[in-house]
């Protein structure tokens, strides 16, 4: 059983991220982390390599500030890690991510299971993720909350998925591109020894070369980046007893036509 999982950084989610006069998106001196949906993802990459006598690979897209997102996967226990950097990739070209990310997996060989989290947590995509399951004609699970049974024989994987309407068991073939919810498992934290050992790995960095790929023409364009107008907002104290305070309350919501 061979598992991926896909992680990146992203900053930390107390920063103060916003754009600045070059027009670029900044968060100034504050620190990246591991993407706080990849978390889950990691550690459910563990779980099922562990279950399936495997080993579990790491991979990030991008520079080198995710070297740290990285170790830190390698020091909660996964086996593997490889860093893909290009200047040909554009970080906001989700069909070059896509691209870039399924020839890795191609390239590793004998993958059975792919795992991510279930969206970046600094900017709220999702996208490439189906993008890369379709370049590798792979099916995809969104939004899983429990794997229930993988069997191995079969190559067949049966995970419960977490929707609006409800709860929903499906079952499909292997190999397969699966999302996770933090309802899935609780992260370790890595230990020392783990720790120190992922401070001596030396992470080897894949180029668009080293895959074989050409990217495709971005079908999107980001044109500019803007930080949202300031909001004038006001606060109104509501005084008197717990009864009058609700009644108040309902008159006013139903002024502002809330309720």
């Amino acid at each position: 059983m061979h598992v991926v999982v896909f992680t990146r950084s992203t900053p930390d989610t107390a920063a103060k991220v916003e754009v600045g006069a070059d027009g670029k998106v900044t968060w100034g001196d504050a620190a990246t982390v591991v993407n706080p949906w990849d978390e889950y993802a990691l550690e459910e990459g563990i779980l099922q390599a562990k279950n399936g006598g495997g080993k579990a690979t790491v991979i990030t897209l991008g520079g080198e500030m995710h070297n740290e997102s990285l170790k830190h996967s390698l020091a909660m226990g996964l086996d593997e890690a490889v860093r893909i950097e290009d200047a040909a990739l554009d970080a906001t070209n989700s069909l070059a991510y896509a691209t870039a990310a399924a020839a890795a997996v191609q390239k590793l060989g004998d993958v059975n299971l792919v795992i991510c989290g279930k969206e970046s947590v600094d900017v709220g995509t999702d996208q490439h993720i189906y993008q890369m399951a379709r370049k590798l004609g792979w099916t995809l699970l969104a939004y899983v909350s429990k794997i229930l049974e993988v069997d191995y024989a079969a190559g067949t994987i049966k995970v419960e998925r977490l929707l609006e309407q409800g709860k929903q068991i499906v079952t499909s073939k292997l190999p397969a591109v699966i999302t996770v919810m933090k309802d899935i498992n609780e992260p370790r934290y890595p230990s020392f020894i783990g720790i120190r050992k992922a401070s001596k790995a030396v992470i080897p960095v894949w180029s668009l070369a080293d895959l074989g790929v050409t990217l495709p023409a971005a079908h999107t364009q980001v044109v500019a980046f803007k930080n949202l107008p300031v909001r004038d907002t006001q606060v109104e104290m509501i005084e008197g007893t717990p009864e009058e305070q609700a009644t108040q309350l309902v008159d006013k919501l139903l002024q502002e036509k809330v309720l």
